[in-house]
């Protein structure tokens, strides 16, 4: 999937985790704390078609990201980390 769309996210089963990678802690990356260390992210669809990006400290696996990580919540951050239109975008879980 180059650009999530409405689509995408209807088609998707709740709770599906449908990106993920990692990412410094700065302004060029995720700026959550700037603390220049190194975190992981997850993208996952909510229980409707919405969905969120969460993330912490890459010590911590994915799964675990999902359950208890901080939402990402700058919308540079989250067109960054997931490339969406703006469909998609507005259905985004603040």
């Amino acid at each position: 999937m180059e650009i999530l769309t409405i689509d995408d996210l209807k088609k998707m089963k709740p709770a599906t985790m449908f990106a993920k990678g990692e990412s410094i802690d700065a302004p060029e990356g995720i700026n959550m704390t700037n603390s220049k260390k190194l975190l992981r992210w997850v993208a996952v669809r909510g229980g409707i078609h919405d969905w969120s990006i969460y993330c912490h400290f890459a010590d911590k696996p994915f799964e675990w990201i999902t359950q208890l990580g901080d939402k990402v919540r700058s919308s540079q951050s989250i067109k960054k980390l997931c490339p969406c239109d703006d469909e998609a975008f507005k259905m985004y879980r603040y």
